[in-house]
């Protein structure tokens, strides 16, 4: 098994912060690995430096091989990504933008593919309505969507079900658990811990930006009386 993900010794400061301390992953191919923390931990800041979105002050990150400062445009090509923020253009359909996103990875012809991400996050019935007119959990639906569209072998999502309802939570793991089926590696930040602990094999806790630990799942819950990911969490971030 090839290594998806690589990241060694990155650091970022934004002025008098440090967002990242010298943060050390290596994630495997087909892997669906959880980066967990609170606010302020470090994980979207690491997030935007693997899309290439920020650039660290120092060491190196790397997609499937590629490193992502020398060759940041194969590197975003086998990324997929889902942020947190809400961001759409207001005057397309969900099906153009769909068809748009294709376009910036040269895809022609993508619409087979489009038709399947929109059955699989419930999005048949609003592919010819305007961006606009979305409610945010269908915004939400459509930016997964945007992620997938190149069919990326990394898949990184930060937040994707923050306010979103039970039933497209069920339906997008559902679906994302079958592309992990196919191969694809998956990278979750999630607030959700039982969403954690039902899908992620192994996960990085980060604090005040660094990994404060990283182990499989089981035995992160297994070192814990509570034996749940949630007591994990507690007790980590109050050391």
């Amino acid at each position: 098994m090839g290594t998806a993900v690589s990241i060694v010794d990155v650091v970022k400061r934004f002025g008098a912060l440090t967002a990242l301390a010298g943060v050390s992953l290596e994630i495997a191919e087909g892997e669906f690995f959880g980066l967990l923390g609170p606010n302020g931990a470090g994980k979207t800041t690491l997030i935007s430096c693997l899309a290439g979105l920020v650039r660290p002050d120092s060491g190196t990150l790397s997609v499937l091989g590629r490193d992502v400062g020398r060759d940041y445009r194969e590197a975003r090509r086998l990324l997929g990504v889902v942020p947190q923020e809400l961001v759409f253009d207001p005057f397309f359909s969900v099906r153009e933008t769909l068809r748009i996103q294709s376009g910036y990875f040269g895809l022609r012809h993508n619409d087979d593919w489009i038709d399947e991400i929109l059955h699989n996050l419930d999005l048949t019935g609003k592919a010819a309505v305007n961006m606009r007119r979305l409610s945010g959990g269908m915004k939400r639906r459509v930016l997964v969507a945007q992620a997938l569209v190149h069919k990326p072998p990394v898949i990184v999502l930060d937040e994707p079900t923050a306010g979103v309802d039970v039933e497209l939570r069920q339906g997008l793991w559902q679906f994302i658990r079958r592309l992990n089926g196919e191969g694809h590696t998956v990278i979750l930040t999630t607030h959700y811990l039982e969403e954690a602990e039902a899908l992620c094999g192994r996960i990085a806790l980060m604090k005040q930006g660094g990994v404060i630990a990283l182990d499989t799942t089981a035995n992160l819950m297994a070192a814990h009386p509570g034996g749940s990911l949630e007591d994990v969490f507690v007790q980590a971030m109050n050391r």
